[in-house]
């Protein structure tokens, strides 16, 4: 799995040498990594509804549970679409040089200014690039706990660049994988109905939030449900 991984960072990184920063590079790479799952003995099933494939650009938000969302979330990467990651990525050894000349965007955590600046920088390029973003309101893996409370900072970026926030729901994903089995049943992955913010004032952003949370907690639980029969 981890010479894979490599050996797809490579590739990744000399194809965007040739386009550095292109709005799709995180897509075609996506579209190669969701192809590791069937080493994982994973079928993944992405369901797009109608109401999303013709709206761009986005804020989509998706719960993040274990280290296998990077290949695993991947298959539902839609075109002109890039993340939001830790400054702190670019540093990896392939990974990181991949993720970054891809186009990602990397902000620094460990820096509040900076880190509000990087949600008017966001907004900023998602209206001048025409470009959606992929964020993970948790903030960090939830590994085994369900979806964790949610960070603002999706929706006030989403308010900012005036774009609507796409929730996306991964079904459980934690002690799922077994690498001794060829079988590992089934993942579902979501898109739920577009959330428009244009009534959204700053004040009532947390209650947005935390709405949006409890409606793809409820969703991802029957995803749950419907996955494991």
């Amino acid at each position: 799995m981890t010479a894979t991984l490599v050996i797809i960072c490579i590739f990744s990184c000399l194809y965007c040498l040739l386009r550095p920063f292109h709005r799709n590079n995180v897509y075609y790479t996506a579209k190669v990594l969701g192809k590791v799952t069937k080493i994982f003995g994973l079928d993944v099933e992405v369901r797009v509804p109608e109401s999303v494939k013709n709206i761009s650009p986005a804020v989509y938000i998706c719960n993040h549970q274990n280290s296998y969302d990077i290949f695993t979330a991947a298959n539902a990467v839609l075109p002109n679409t890039v993340s939001v990651g830790k400054k702190s990525l670019k540093w990896i050894p392939f990974f990181g040089q991949m993720y970054w000349l891809t186009g990602n965007i990397l902000i620094d955590r460990k820096n509040t200014n900076k880190a509000i600046n990087t949600i008017a920088l966001t907004a900023k390029k998602i209206r001048d690039k025409n470009i959606s973003v992929w964020l993970f309101p948790e903030g960090t893996r939830s590994n085994g706990k369900g979806i964790l409370p949610f960070k603002t900072g999706a929706f006030r970026t989403a308010m900012q660049a005036e774009v609507p926030i796409i929730p996306i729901c991964v079904s459980n994903m934690h002690k799922k994988v077994n690498l001794n089995r060829w079988d590992n049943g089934k993942i579902i992955i979501e898109y739920m109905e577009p959330i428009s913010l244009k009534n959204i004032t700053k004040d009532n952003v947390r209650a947005i939030t935390n709405t949006t949370r409890d409606n793809m907690k409820a969703h991802f639980e029957r995803l749950n449900i419907e996955a494991e029969q």
